[in-house]
């Protein structure tokens, strides 16, 4: 798929891969309808790419758990460019605290972000997409594939998140329409520090050595060749490449390889 000005949203687009999917991109000649609930930044993002890569960009206030946002977002895209070309379902929230400890409020808020707003969102832009013979894409995780400890909520959003698109890539196999699963190992961003805790509120501290990992930018990159080359499904990581091969043939051994890596993170909620 050439980019050039197709017309791609973005959720989440604020900061971390949405941001970086949203530069890379405009990069290639897109043009952009980005959402994100915090919108001051978000516009001031879409001023700088415009100005930068020379394309259109829209930016829309958009809390992705809202159904008539999600709609609303889809309806500025068609207002602004009259077509949809890719929809790049990003927007996500991780959480970190044992389940036996934690309200079940908080798994439902990361549900309603990661798994309901990517439903919303396809929801209203697949009509559109079908038109244009498009892409539909999913930021995902390694998390989707094998269930990490201290995170089911968010292991649980990113399993009904690669269910749900490997759904609808069947029900599209004859419309023409792509669906990409892109998977990400863990990723340099704010999202650990953004992450909701036993009671529903930001650790505000990532447990992780955020140096030997992945650039946001890094994932973004390889996520637009995705698109590009309508790749069905990226695992980004050495890591991830090797836990989904191993939960496949010795899921025993997998347990006891993340509990013990997860172990070993700061303040770890294993003992």
């Amino acid at each position: 798929m050439n980019l050039t000005n197709k017309v791609v949203i973005i959720t989440g687009a604020s900061s971390g891969i949405g941001k970086s999917l949203a530069a890379e991109f405009a990069k290639r000649g897109a043009n952009l309808v980005l959402g994100a609930r915090h919108f001051v930044n978000l516009c001031t993002i879409t001023q700088q790419l415009e100005q930068q890569y020379k394309i259109k960009a829209i930016a829309v206030q958009c809390d992705v758990t809202i159904e008539d946002d999600c709609e609303l977002l889809i309806k500025q895209a068609l207002v602004t460019f009259e077509r949809v070309d890719i929809l790049v379902n990003n927007a996500g929230i991780s959480m970190r605290a044992l389940f036996n400890d934690t309200d079940v409020k908080v798994l439902k808020s990361v549900m309603d972000v990661n798994f309901w707003g990517t439903v919303y969102c396809t929801k209203y832009a697949l009509p559109e997409i079908l038109k244009t013979r498009g892409s539909i894409v999913g930021v995902s995780s390694i998390a989707g594939y094998k269930g990490l400890p201290g995170r089911s909520g968010y292991s649980a959003s990113k399993f009904a998140m690669n269910g749900f698109l490997d759904a609808l890539r069947v029900e599209n196999l004859k419309t023409g329409v792509h669906i990409l699963t892109a998977c990400p190992g863990f990723t340099a961003s704010n999202i650990r520090n953004t992450a909701l805790d036993k009671e529903g509120n930001e650790q505000r501290e990532s447990t992780l050595n955020e140096q030997s990992m992945m650039t946001s930018d890094e994932v973004a990159k390889i996520i637009v060749n995705g698109v590009e080359n309508r790749a069905r499904t990226l695992i980004m990581t050495g890591q991830g490449k090797l836990t989904v091969l191993i939960s496949k043939f010795f899921p025993k051994l997998l347990d006891k390889l993340v509990y013990n890596t997860l172990a070993k993170e700061r303040n770890s909620l294993l003992k």
